[in-house]
């Protein structure tokens, strides 16, 4: 049996179970799981658990993750990412760098998030995108999420920005996408998402899908 705990290399376009099922196909390892979902629009490290270590799914999903987002102002999507239509746009106000600064810092710390309608949470048994496919909106209890850090890596006027941000489990980027918008007045999706770490599991450390072939598991 094959125990251990990897991260690979999500790409765009694929779904997190599109990753699991292609460890197992390639490995012969029944047992696979993944420590967090990403977006299919999304790429970067995914931790899988193989075998045995199936079992630490729920403590890795704990760990702090990265992520590099960028995000469009002065337009929005139904899911808040590109995969969907566009619904609303607005101007984008005068903006300067101190004043891109000084709403960012307001998220950083624990701050309250209501889930987005396109997310995998159920309500009375059903998904929410499930009722968002079908046209369907339902109120959600907003939820505390820990925000450590906001790093503004780069700006350009007047409506792109690109973050770095370090977050705790249960964080949407996309919803943190919105919310920026708004404070910053007007609206705004996540054009792109990386992840670049999930805990001290990097960027470096994750194999791609195109090295899974010569890729040998470490047997415990």
């Amino acid at each position: 049996m094959t125990d251990l705990v990897q991260p690979f290399w999500k790409p765009v376009k694929w779904t997190s179970f599109d990753v699991v099922r292609k460890v197992r196909s390639v490995t012969k390892v029944r047992k696979v799981g993944h420590a967090g979902t990403l977006d299919p629009f999304a790429e970067g490290v995914l931790v899988l658990c193989l075998g045995k270590a199936t079992k630490r799914v729920s403590q890795l999903m704990d760990l702090d993750k990265e992520y590099l987002s960028r995000i469009k102002l002065g337009t929005t999507t139904d899911t808040l990412d590109p995969s969907g239509a566009v619904t609303d746009t607005a101007p984008v106000p005068a903006l300067s760098r101190s004043i891109i600064l000084e709403i960012l810092d307001r998220f950083v710390g624990t701050i309250e998030q209501v889930p987005p309608m396109y997310s995998a949470l159920k309500v009375n048994g059903t998904r929410l995108y499930q009722l968002a496919r079908a046209g369907k909106t339902v109120p959600r209890d907003s939820r505390k999420v820990r925000i450590y850090d906001i790093d503004l890596v780069s700006w350009c006027p007047p409506d792109e920005l690109e973050l770095r941000v370090t977050c705790g489990k249960g964080t949407y980027i996309r919803t943190l996408a919105a919310d920026l918008a708004l404070a910053l007045n007007t609206v705004g999706y996540l054009t792109a998402l990386t992840r670049t770490r999930v805990g001290s599991y990097g960027q470096a450390d994750a194999i791609r899908m195109e090295q899974l072939t010569s890729w040998t598991p470490i047997v415990a």
